[in-house]
């Protein structure tokens, strides 16, 4: 347990430094922190997440722009109401403009 935990605090580092306004996912953070097999692991982490609220889970969502974690988030849309909150645009449970909107932690983060 102690090396998940570990692993989850360093999953909410890297989500700490996404900036309002982007999305990546989790595969793009299991990438960045050298374990590219456990993109569901960060899953895990940004769902135990949510008693922390420096920590940006709606940020992070699926290889293509889904929100899958969003039945994690108390309410019916509050994930896409945070996102939208932030000038991202979320149609039919899909981040908008994907591409543009993604932050690659391997690129933006010096390690």
């Amino acid at each position: 347990m102690a090396k998940s935990e570990g692993f989850f605090e360093q999953v909410y580092q890297v989500a700490k430094k996404i900036p309002c306004g982007r999305v990546t996912s989790y595969g793009a953070i299991a990438k960045y922190l050298g374990t590219p097999n456990s993109s569901r692991m960060v899953g895990w982490a940004m769902n135990a997440s949510h008693n922390d609220s420096e920590v940006p889970a709606h940020r992070v969502v699926n290889r293509v722009g889904l929100l899958s974690g969003k039945h994690h988030f108390e309410g019916t849309n509050l994930m896409q109401q945070l996102l939208e909150s932030e000038g991202v645009e979320v149609i039919e449970n899909k981040i908008q403009d994907f591409e543009t909107l993604f932050w690659n932690p391997i690129q933006e983060l010096i390690r």
